[in-house]
């Protein structure tokens, strides 16, 4: 959205026409950087080819037929305030143009409302806007991507493209639009849970984890070799399987960035047994590439679903040093493992014990885990670090 003096019926804003002004991060030593505007076609519509609008009213429910200025008044919301939920949920400025519905104006109604209401700051309610924006779109161009684009092929020769998209958008609107919310309320009863479970409000943003990243091993050399479509099936599987290990196994898929998967778990057991589990489901997959594993232990910041701070620079670091087909862990995860009993202080303690055990005809110590010290070295922008090697001890079950 952006502030104009007119809008296309002839109702006025009284307010000087200025541009809205993007949202810029702000710095407490130096004011704002003058922010760079583009040139905008402010009388063209979003779309004007017949299907498209067909589709979006179907999908949204209602026609156009509102601009900017129209949608923010009816809602009784400050045009400032409207353009910035709008840019925060990932859509352009639109001008004059007539491509807003009652739907528009009830959202900017009920965000705002929470606002008035004094449940969210304002600056909360746009990072909410930003953080569905952003999920939901990934959501969509994945959807689309992945089956809608394969499913509206013309199934019989003489059919078009239009003739079989629409009656099929229309059959799965409502079932994926159920799936959604399901999936979606589940994730917050989740998320809720751990939440309360902190131990202090502290703890709910700055909370200790264990964090893993998994990067296949040349991918960089591999993309040179491989065709498009080959490298994207080579990628969705990768995915894939590590979306559906890091789920089953009781961690938490950070986000995929194609070669590389980020995870999290709220105990180091739970990291190194993932770890491990990708290193064996994908050396058996003779399409894939090596992988290796970095994990470290401590205070993560969490954001809009994403991880942040040493510990996360760490786990990368660790990554990157890995040798393929090998998990490697910072001395916090291997002080937490021995300390869980997950893994022994040392193999020699761990000889010991079980010699200590043979005489006395007892059971002795069993660990999921083993852990051999790596050389110390320098890591940019972390100074010495000391890795571990993990490997296991026990053989995993079969889940």
């Amino acid at each position: 959205m952006t502030v104009d003096d007119t809008t296309s019926d002839g109702d006025s804003d009284p307010r000087p026409s200025t541009p809205a002004t993007p949202e810029t991060p702000k710095s407490p030593h130096q004011a704002p950087a003058a922010p760079v505007f583009h040139e905008v076609d402010h009388t063209a519509e979003p779309s004007d080819d017949p299907l498209a609008i067909r589709l979006e009213q179907l999908i949204l429910g209602a026609e156009r037929r509102y601009t900017a200025f129209q949608a923010a008044r009816t809602a009784g919301v400050s045009m400032d305030l409207a353009s910035r939920f709008w840019r925060a949920m990932g859509f352009p400025d639109i001008g004059q143009a007539k491509a807003l519905t009652e739907a528009d104006v009830l959202a900017l109604r009920r965000l705002a409302g929470l606002v008035e209401a004094g449940l969210l700051s304002e600056p909360m309610a746009v990072q909410v806007a930003r953080s569905t924006g952003q999920t939901t779109a990934r959501l969509a161009e994945w959807q689309i991507d992945s089956f809608l684009e394969g499913l509206t092929e013309p199934p019989e020769p003489g059919m078009t493209r239009t003739e079989v998209t629409y009656p099929l958008v229309e059959l799965l609107l409502p079932e994926l639009e159920e799936f959604l919310v399901y999936v979606w309320r589940r994730q917050l009863a989740a998320a809720t849970g751990r939440v309360v479970q902190a131990a202090d409000d502290d703890e709910m943003v700055d909370r200790r984890l264990a964090v893993g990243f998994a990067d296949l091993v040349g991918f960089t050399r591999l993309t040179r070799r491989l065709e498009e479509e080959e490298l994207g099936e080579l990628v969705e599987a990768f995915e894939t399987t590590c979306a559906d290990l890091v789920a089953a196994h009781g961690g938490r898929l950070i986000k995929t960035l194609g070669d590389e998967v980020l995870y999290c778990a709220d105990d180091a057991g739970t990291a190194a047994e993932i770890a491990l589990r990708l290193i064996e489901t994908l050396s058996h997959d003779q399409t894939m590439p090596a992988l290796r594993v970095g994990i470290a232990f401590g205070t993560v910041t969490t954001r809009m679903g994403d991880v942040f701070g040493t510990t996360v620079n760490l786990a990368s670091r660790l990554t990157s040093i890995a040798p393929k087909d090998t998990v490697l862990v910072d001395g916090a995860l291997a002080e937490e493992l021995s300390r869980t009993g997950d893994a022994p202080v040392s193999e020699a303690e761990a000889a010991a014990e079980a010699e200590q055990a043979a005489k006395e005809g007892t059971q002795a110590p069993t660990y999921r885990f083993g852990l051999q010290p790596m050389w110390q070295r320098p890591v940019r922008g972390l100074g010495i670090v000391e890795p571990w090697m993990l490997g296991r001890r026990t053989k995993p079950d079969s889940a």
